[in-house]
């Protein structure tokens, strides 16, 4: 039987856009109140504003996730309003899709890294004890396809959200016996605020997929929807790709192949030897990462 979503507390990180955004929607007319999580306020209360004139319950927060007290500050505030959270949807995340040697050590690296795999498990740490303490409780980790299928130019994005699998099981298992679900989502391309921020110069592709294969950002998040309503362990969208997952697992050398030969660097530039001034800047958020 499905789980009732009514009067639930939802925590979404990375709320502002995307999966984030659309999910807020559907949450909130299955009568949960969602606790909107995201580096830029004015999107975030704009979406509340939409949810609470549709009849729902929203609150804005802004959190940088890569900043541990942030999170502390905002989840206390939560606490202290709601006192509980329910459902936990890690989804904030951005990424920058180049050459390993092009890529800037501290915006395209240790920030990508910050953001995606710890802040997840920064916010997940705090929200945790609360939700052992009542002894249920459901964490839903936004991954990617990413996390089991590593592509030409992804190299940090996918050590990410391989990164982020490995945390989602591990937790899984250590929090089972309190009663509490942790899921992993892992989408394929999908039509999102997200995909417009990945390159990070002229030329630079990520992995070339069919239009047909796109999905909506609705869709996502309605699928979201449903493993709150019915837990899983995992979820890979659309459900085909767990075909070519199954091929790299299984064939990685013919996998190799058709990667090598579907996937060129005809428009690779030779990399510009490292230096101090770039290498040594300390990691800050991209303004247009979507987190």
């Amino acid at each position: 039987m499905a789980i009732s979503l009514k009067d639930k507390v939802v925590l979404i990180t990375g709320a502002s856009s995307g999966f984030g955004a659309d999910a807020a929607h559907l949450f909130a007319k299955e009568g949960a109140s969602v606790v909107l999580a995201a580096r830029r306020i004015d999107r975030l209360q704009e979406l509340a504003i939409k949810i609470q004139e549709e009849g729902g319950e929203a609150m804005a927060i802004p959190v940088d996730v890569s900043e541990r007290i942030e999170i502390e500050e905002m989840v206390q505030t939560i606490f202290e309003i709601y006192g509980h959270v329910d459902i936990l949807f890690n989804n904030a995340g951005f990424g920058r899709l180049d050459y390993l040697e092009n890529l800037h050590s501290g915006r395209d690296i240790e920030t990508q890294l910050n953001v995606n795999l710890l802040g997840t498990i920064l916010m997940t740490r705090v929200v945790l004890p609360y939700m052992i303490e009542r002894k249920q409780g459901h964490i839903i980790n936004m991954s990617s396809v990413s996390g089991y299928f590593a592509a030409p130019t992804y190299s940090i994005y996918a050590a990410t959200k391989f990164g982020m699998r490995g945390f989602t099981e591990a937790v899984r298992r250590e929090v089972a016996p309190f009663g509490i679900k942790v899921s992993g989502i892992y989408p394929g391309p999908a039509q999102t605020e997200f995909g417009l921020h990945t390159r990070t110069g002229e030329g630079k592709k990520g992995f070339p997929l069919p239009g047909w294969a796109t999905m909506s950002s609705e869709f996502v998040a309605n699928k979201v929807v449903q493993v709150a309503k019915n837990p899983r362990r995992s979820l890979v969208l659309p459900w085909w790709f767990n075909v070519p997952l199954w091929a790299n697992d299984r064939l990685p050398g013919l996998v190799d192949w058709i990667i090598l030969n579907a996937f060129t660097r005809k428009n690779h530039q030779e990399p510009v030897p490292p230096g101090r001034p770039a290498s040594d800047e300390a990691p800050t958020l991209p303004p247009d990462a979507v987190v």
